[in-house]
């Protein structure tokens, strides 16, 4: 879990979008910042006359400094132009309020996938470790088989067993080495979807214990838990803060606005006058909505309705987490009277198996009874593996869906990733362009 936790690239890809989701707040902010703008201005004018006129001094019935039928002008300006909002309805208030509700959402939603790919790594692990006993248990099996189909053989040369014994044992022996491969194949599937999760080989897999550390008394107790804990939950119900601020927001577009502009600007040197002057303004601004033509309205019913859509998905969310729980809970439950249950029933079968076999030996039983005794043992064995990958994996969807499979619930050896830190080194900033790692 700590390997999945550091290295999973999809859990890297989810915290870089977290990352970006904090910039809204950083961007929703700027609308109440000033907004600077650098100007040049540079026009060139021809005149065209329609009469023959001279535009210069006409001297002897010619035309200096000047032309007859056109008058050329130049003139250029820059300065700095200054905006600032005063009052927007409380847009952007809202707005800023909706960003941060927003970042909380994900910051829960990037949990449940931390959770989420922890409870994957878990389940990786446990097939493998599952694929490897049945493998085992199958190589087994095939020696066995390998020790009866030679036992029939040698009955059969001295006349104390059949044809039909012989072949019987090798029709088991050829399903057997079928089973083998499938499980070897089956192996490999499971170390694959390890690699991918965890990021390094399997190595050292040994059979896991169910989960212990923070298991829950009850029933009721772990349903109590996951409504508060659980990270989809909270994250559904951050959707919902924010989309209320968002309703807020669209109906502050109703409300009157004001804003201040100053602007400076330098004319240089028009063809027009030697002169530089130098323009200076401040204007103020109130705006009143009165109609735009109903794109405020529908975009308030169209905020209501999101809110009214998130305040469902809480509910959604509770009754699926609330679900999860149960089945986990039960399965975990059902896995452990199977593991006894299977326990037994080896045993059980093992003693017959040895009864059967001696009873062939002296004539009373038959090989096809003892490759059924054989195949009884074998599928108490699986069965028993099966029973105990699924009371591991149940015993951890137990607590991820309580929200509890965490780096600081299960005391995992790996530096948690704290997404706060970098909220909190980009929600104020007024300006630069390199991220908080240094891109």
């Amino acid at each position: 879990m700590a390997k999945a936790y550091a290295n999973n690239p999809d859990l890297n890809a989810a915290r870089a979008a977290l990352r970006a989701i904090d910039e809204n707040v950083t961007i929703a902010k700027s609308a109440m910042r000033p907004q600077v703008n650098g100007v040049l201005e540079a026009n060139a004018t021809r005149t065209i006359f329609d009469k023959r006129l001279c535009n210069g001094q006409l001297i002897g019935g010619r035309c200096f400094g000047g032309s007859f039928n056109q008058n050329d002008t130049f003139a250029s300006s820059y300065g700095v132009s200054v905006s600032q909002q005063i009052f927007d309805g409380f847009q952007t208030l809202n707005n800023v309020r909706s960003a941060e509700a927003n970042v909380l959402a994900n910051r829960e939603a990037l949990r449940a996938q931390e959770i989420s790919i922890l409870l994957a790594a878990v389940e990786s692990y446990a097939n493998i470790a599952r694929d490897q006993q049945i493998v085992s248990i199958r190589k087994e099996n095939l020696a066995f088989l390998r020790e009866q189909l030679n036992a029939s053989e040698a009955r059969l040369q001295v006349g104390e067993g059949t044809r039909t014994d012989v072949s019987l044992a090798e029709a088991e022996l050829a399903e057997a080495q079928s089973l083998l491969v499938t499980a070897n194949a089956q192996l490999k599937q499971s170390e694959a979807v390890y690699f991918q999760i965890v990021g390094d080989a399997p190595k050292g897999i040994r059979q896991p214990s169910p989960a212990r550390r923070g298991l829950p008394g009850s029933l009721d107790q772990a349903v109590a838990t996951s409504m508060r804990e659980n990270p989809n939950i909270r994250s559904a119900e951050r959707s919902v803060d924010s989309a209320g601020y968002d309703v807020k927001s669209a109906e502050g577009a109703m409300l009157p606005g004001v804003s201040l502009q100053g602007d400076v600007y330098r004319s240089v040197n028009g063809s027009t006058s030697t002169n530089d002057n130098v323009n200076a303004s401040i204007t103020a601004r109130v705006t009143v909505p009165i109609y735009q033509g109903g794109a405020e309205h529908g975009r308030i019913r169209q905020a209501k309705e999101r809110l009214g859509q998130q305040r469902i998905l809480v509910d959604s969310a509770r009754l699926e987490v609330q679900q999860t729980v149960i089945s986990a809970h039960t399965q975990l439950e059902a896995a452990h009277a199977a593991i006894s249950a299977y326990q037994a029933q080896i045993d059980a079968a093992n003693l017959a198996l040895s009864g059967v076999v001696e009873e062939r030996n002296v004539g009373q039983r038959t090989t096809l009874d003892v490759l059924t005794a054989q195949q009884n043992v074998l599928d108490a064995r699986e069965n028993l593996v099966l029973a105990q990958r699924t009371a591991v994996v149940a015993s951890y969807s137990l607590l991820a869906s309580m929200g509890q499979l965490t780096v600081a619930g299960q005391g995992l050896d790996v530096a948690e990733y704290r997404a706060e830190e970098h909220y909190e080194a980009v929600k104020d900033k007024w300006f630069g362009l390199r991220t908080v790692d240094g891109r």
